[in-house]
């Protein structure tokens, strides 16, 4: 019989309840205990028989955690994160890793100290899409990558900001929390950026953050890209809804990614491949091919990930030392935008 891997989730909210409805699907997982401030939170754990904790430091010192799941608003990541660390238990942080870079590398510091994996929770990187267009890419049929086009453009309504206040704060816009998803497929598929330039429009409902961006970016092996986000356009061109991995969302036939390459170019997620079957050139005919990708739940995956880690049998995919590059990345779009310059990045 396989030893279940005993989890705590802090955070009850939108994502926790996400990573709590894996655990309780997964035979190699448990769910030990929930902890969050909030009443609904220690309704849920009555209703459903598990332990409740208000704070992380009461559960510790009632528990002995095999791994802590952080799923509470940014702001509380380090602090949090940090805990977990000091009781040297593996912690897995929802992204962004921190609001500012300077405060997670406290987090990639201390891990690194108490010899603690700490994982980031982009868990696009544990997509059957995103792993097999990585694959593609690093096979060089796409030839040089010299282009990439990425946009995330969804409407969220008013309720989802009215039943959690903190997203209408400064650091909680689309360009924290839904761009650096984005940003990390960018760097994971097509290598490191080295410099940004942004714009962006402050919040059309009056909140601290903005609502719509946009950015060039320039990567390391020559490479460009373009990127927007918001969360005030109705449309299909979101991971979220072309993906088709999370039934929250309704699906449609579109693909959000552009990858082009001086042999080929793919749209993702749905996977067409395109090249000049002989001569390359503009005047020659395109064809497609689209293979079929077997559909899976990347955050289950990721838990999967999370588990292997935690036993010692992988290295994290997404280290916090990665979450902390995504992160430079979010910071500098967003010093571009204010500034109105490019940024480079080291």
């Amino acid at each position: 019989m396989i030893q279940q891997t005993q989890l705590v989730v802090a955070g009850a909210g939108l994502i926790g309840k996400q990573h709590i409805e894996r655990i309780h699907n997964l035979d190699e997982m448990a769910l030990l205990a929930i902890v969050d401030p909030s009443t609904e939170a220690k309704q849920l754990c009555e209703e459903q028989g598990y332990q409740y904790f208000p704070d992380l430091q009461t559960m510790f010192a009632n528990c002995q955690p095999d791994g802590v799941i952080i799923a509470t608003p940014t702001l509380l990541h380090v602090s949090q994160a940090m805990i977990c660390l000091e009781h040297k238990c593996p912690v897995l942080i929802e992204k962004p890793i921190a609001i500012q870079a300077e405060d997670a590398q406290q987090i990639v510091a201390l891990s690194k100290q108490v010899n603690t994996p700490t994982l980031v929770g982009h868990h696009r990187r544990h997509s059957a899409l995103i792993q097999n267009a990585k694959s593609i890419i690093a096979s060089g049929e796409l030839g040089d990558i010299r282009a990439l086009n990425m946009q995330c453009w969804l409407y969220k309504p008013d309720d989802y900001f009215d039943i959690a206040p903190w997203r209408k704060k400064k650091g909680a816009g689309p360009i924290s929390v839904n761009l650096v998803h984005d940003v990390d497929l960018a760097r994971h598929l097509c290598g490191e950026i080295t410099s940004v330039h942004a714009i962006a429009h402050p919040a059309s409902r009056g909140f601290e953050n903005e609502d719509t961006a946009a950015a060039v970016l320039h990567f390391d092996n020559g490479a460009v890209g373009t990127i927007s986000v918001s969360d005030t356009i109705v449309s299909p061109w979101s991971w979220e809804m072309t993906a088709k991995e999370n039934p929250v969302y309704p699906p449609v036939q579109q693909s959000s990614y552009q990858i082009g390459g001086s042999h080929g170019s793919l749209s993702v997620p749905d996977m067409t491949l395109w090249k000049n079957p002989s001569k390359r050139s503009w005047w020659e005919p395109l064809v497609s091919s689209n293979p079929h990708i077997p559909s899976s739940d990347p955050i289950a995956n990721q838990l999967i990930h999370f588990r292997e880690v935690i036993l010692g049998n992988e290295e994290p995919l997404v280290s916090a030392a990665e979450g902390l590059k995504s992160l430079r990345v979010i910071e500098a779009l967003q010093q571009s935008a204010k500034d109105q310059r490019t940024i480079y990045l080291n």
